[in-house]
């Protein structure tokens, strides 16, 4: 399997290079040349999410070598090191619970950070430490986050012996328990930078440091946001394991909080590869780009992004809708490419009829506002069986009635676990919940955070001081 730029002007790569790269050198984004159908699945096993990987993986690599299977182990079924340290992974990895009539929560916050980002993160740590260990290279993976991707990539990169990962957060909009995840893991690989701004300006720095060619091939730059192709293959998996537990009642329609877009796409994936997937509804918080965008056809960027109780989508420019709207415009890439250099310049186009036509098939999107996003919470602590949930799975609960109302099961994707936000689900509930075992000390662990101003020469910088794929 070949991978293609979403912008057209780069060479087709192998399924290594895309996810060692992380971003096409014409600013695209990488997608495989086509989409495999996967067969029949059985939803019920128990070890069926290392079993699905497996094949997803398989499929979209278009070619097999020989330690695919023991990179899903070692991420999924407790063989590797860090679920050795943490022995976090529940059998089924991401369990289905019923919380009402035909409605369900996809529990994707069992990995080491509490995050659906470990769910993915875990693989392409395996992934990357298989592909760095026959080519002997090193990298600098850098990261920018909304609060979980970082806690995630730390996670999973806190022991690689060739890899440095740096992170850039932004200062004062993560949860204190997100934060701890970057800065408390001790590890001598793992730098946590506190960047003045918000997550896009983040992500700017990011995409500024891979624009600058000569920078990103003397630090063996890569990147694992959800940008990465390998972030989108992982989590296409358990919208098919869900799926397939559902699929007697035909079509499963899935609500997904997100700011990105890369965990929506990530479900289109599912369902090109043959899930029985309806609709799919894109819950946002008041950093609404991707709501106006379904409802207007306007892809409008807002001055700053928002600050909400939903910390991790409080991000304005969704990277992976650049995904949808190639596959919208018929992988139209030179159109695509044209439409962002629009964006770039102006902060907004307008989406071609044809295209939000086809979005529209597949998604529907809401906004959702922080007095609804508690009042949620509340409601869902009060069930006759009391579940809590963070305040993201929230945004996802509140966005059903976006959806007309029709039969069949919905899933809402819960994406971390409420003890990363103790605050806002006492507020909200009255109660603290508590953080699981394997990270019960996280509050008491030392730091190491280093602030840094908003500048990409700066980030640079640090990055040229301490990483080794540099010096090498």
């Amino acid at each position: 399997m070949r991978y293609i730029s979403t912008r057209g002007q780069a060479p087709a790569v192998s399924f290594t290079d895309a996810i060692l790269a992380g971003l096409a050198p014409d600013g695209g984004l990488y997608v495989p040349e086509r989409y495999p159908a996967l067969g029949a699945i059985d939803g019920a096993g128990t070890d069926s999410f290392s079993d699905m990987a497996l094949q997803v993986l398989e499929a979209l690599q278009g070619s097999r070598f020989d330690t695919d299977a023991g990179c899903v182990e070692r991420a999924y079924l407790g063989a590797g090191r860090q679920a050795r340290v943490a022995g976090h992974w529940p059998a089924a990895v991401t369990p289905l619970v019923q919380i009402g009539a035909g409605e369900f929560a996809l529990e994707l916050f069992h990995g080491p950070s509490l995050s659906f980002k470990d769910v993915a993160m875990q693989l392409i740590a395996q992934l990357y430490d298989a592909a760095l260990a026959r080519s002997g290279q090193r990298l600098s993976v850098v990261c920018a986050t909304s609060g979980d991707t970082g806690g995630a990539a730390v996670e999973a990169f806190k022991a690689s012996a060739r890899v440095d990962l740096f992170v850039l957060l932004p200062a004062g909009r993560v949860s204190e328990v997100q934060r701890r995840f970057m800065t408390a893991s001790g590890a001598g690989n793992v730098f946590a930078l506190s960047v003045d701004g918000d997550f896009d300006d983040c992500q700017a720095l990011v995409k500024a440091m891979f624009a600058d060619r000569g920078f990103a091939d003397r630090a063996h730059l890569s990147g694992v946001n959800s940008i990465n192709w390998a972030r989108i293959l992982a989590q296409s998996v358990y919208y098919q394991l869900a799926a397939a537990a559902l699929r007697a009642a035909g079509p499963v329609d899935f609500a997904v909080p997100t700011g990105n877009f890369g965990d929506a796409f990530s479900g289109y994936v599912a369902k090109r590869m043959g899930a029985a997937i309806g609709r799919i509804v894109i819950a946002t918080n008041a950093n609404d780009i991707l709501a106006r965008a379904l409802t207007t056809g306007l892809y409008a960027r807002a001055h700053a992004s928002h600050a909400t109780l939903s910390p991790a989508m409080d991000i304005q420019v969704a990277s992976n809708f650049e995904r949808m709207l190639f596959e919208a415009l018929d992988r139209d890439g030179a159109q695509v490419g044209r439409l962002y250099a629009q964006f770039a310049q102006t902060g907004a186009f307008e989406i071609p009829a044809s295209a939000l036509a086809r979005l529209r098939e597949t998604f529907v999107a809401t906004a959702v506002d922080d007095a609804t996003t508690s009042a949620t919470m509340a409601r869902f602590a009060g069930w006759p069986a009391p579940y809590l949930v963070c305040p993201h799975t929230a945004v996802g609960l509140a966005a059903w009635p976006a959806l007309e109302a029709r039969g069949g099961q919905r899933v809402t994707l819960a994406t971390a676990h409420p003890a990363k936000f103790p605050e806002t689900v006492s507020a909200a509930c009255g109660q603290v919940p508590a953080l699981p075992g394997h990270c019960a000390d996280l509050m008491t662990r030392p730091e190491a955070i280093m602030p840094i101003a908003n500048d990409v020469t700066a980030v640079k910088a640090f990055i040229r001081e301490r990483s080794r794929a540099w010096q090498n």
